[in-house]
Parts: C-alpha cells; sequence; structure tokens
C-alpha cells in the first residue's frame, strides 16, 4: 500500500523526479527551496528527511544531491527519462554565442553562453550556433537586440544573403552586397550606414544566417 504524502511532500517528490528527467541528477537543497519558495534550505532538509522516512526516497549524508527515489517512484522515472532521452536525440544541441571579444574565434570557449536543444527542422539548415544579435542595425527585415540568430558556418555567401561577418577585430550581423570585387555591408535600418569593405580591411565570412529564434526569456 502506498504511503499518503502531504501534497508539499508530493511536490518535492515530483521536482526530484523531473529534474532527474531532465538533468539526470537530482536536484540540490537550495535547488529545491528555491523552486519551491522555502526561505531556506534547511527547510528543504526537512520535508526530504521526512520523505525518507515515509520509504520515498532515500538520502545520502554528505552529499549535496544524495537523494535517491526508491524502486516504487524510480519507475516512472526511469520510463521518462528514456522517453525524454529520445527526444533529445532528435534535437541538436548547438552553442550560444554571447559578446564576441576583439580579435578572438568566434565559437573561443569564452564565448559561449551555454548549449541550447534546438528542433533542427525549424531552420532552412541545421545551425551551427545561435548568436545573440546586438542593436537595432538589422530591424527592418525582424532582427532585434537580444534575438538568436542561428547561423551556419560557411566562408561563401551568395549576394544578399544576411551574414555574420568579421571586419578587423569587430563581428556583425548585415547583408551582404557583391559587385565585382566591391563587398558591402548592409544594414536595414536607416538609422545606421552601409559598411564598405577595402582592400586593407581583414575582412571574413563566419556564416549565413538560416533562421532566428525571438528571445523572449531566453537570457
Amino acid at each position: 500500500m502506498a504511503v499518503k504524502l502531504t501534497e508539499r511532500q508530493q511536490q518535492i517528490l515530483d521536482l526530484i523526479r523531473s529534474e532527474i528527467v531532465r538533468t539526470g541528477f537530482p536536484p540540490t537543497r537550495a535547488e529545491i527551496a528555491r523552486a519551491l519558495g522555502f526561505k531556506s534550505a534547511n527547510a528543504a532538509e526537512d520535508h526530504l528527511k521526512a520523505l525518507a522516512r515515509k520509504g520515498a526516497i532515500e538520502l545520502t549524508a554528505g552529499a549535496s544531491r544524495g537523494i535517491r527515489l526508491n524502486d516504487a517512484h524510480a519507475g516512472n522515472t526511469i520510463a521518462n527519462a528514456l522517453e525524454h532521452t529520445v527526444q533529445a536525440l532528435n534535437q541538436l544541441l548547438v552553442p550560444l554565442v554571447g559578446h564576441v571579444a576583439a580579435g578572438s574565434p568566434i565559437l573561443a570557449a569564452e564565448h559561449v553562453e551555454r548549449e541550447i536543444g534546438i528542433e533542427p527542422a525549424l531552420f532552412s539548415q541545421a545551425p551551427d550556433y545561435l548568436l545573440r544579435v546586438r542593436g537595432l542595425s538589422m530591424r527592418d527585415v525582424g532582427i532585434l537586440d537580444g534575438d538568436l540568430l542561428a547561423v551556419k558556418k560557411t566562408p561563401d555567401a551568395r549576394n544578399g544573403q544576411i551574414v555574420v561577418a568579421r571586419i578587423g577585430d569587430e563581428v556583425t550581423v548585415k547583408r551582404l552586397s557583391k559587385s565585382g570585387n566591391r563587398i558591402e555591408l548592409l544594414p536595414e535600418n536607416p538609422d545606421f550606414d552601409p559598411i564598405v569593405v577595402t582592400p586593407d580591411d581583414e575582412f571574413s565570412l563566419e556564416g549565413i544566417a538560416v533562421g532566428l529564434i525571438r528571445t523572449s526569456g531566453i537570457h
């Protein structure tokens, strides 16, 4: 017969299960307290001890993530984890690039904020990375400050494509305009001037835009 849990104990048990499914690890006491609005990790510890007394979990002393679901509660979690893994296999894990330091490779470790799982079908081509857009120079094609631009790495691009380009130490998102040997990087906002690439400039293409993620809340 199943042991009856209080509403709060059930919430904690559900949180433990969901975190194991999501990350492969149980949450820490501090993470439980933060997620459920406790004032301190000690309050989470008290509830965990009550769950252990009822046989729902086992605790390992001295380990911040020393929480193990007992067999009865682990079954569904394992099944959910397998389902989660299948879903994850259909996703592409790509780095999210934030501020790019002058002169550094765009995918240098210090530029990568984290990795994000995305559905490849959302984009015209599978992107190699997401670049956090800075500024409003591409506003009129719907690329706004803070958006995540999906980028396919390539050293070449067609005339008119939106590209990520490097000029000297700066990385910028613009529309590529090529006419003979003349290269311009065009903004999509009349408040910004085109950038004319001269033979003396250190110029390279870092990739082409293959999609966009509007970021209300991805920070």
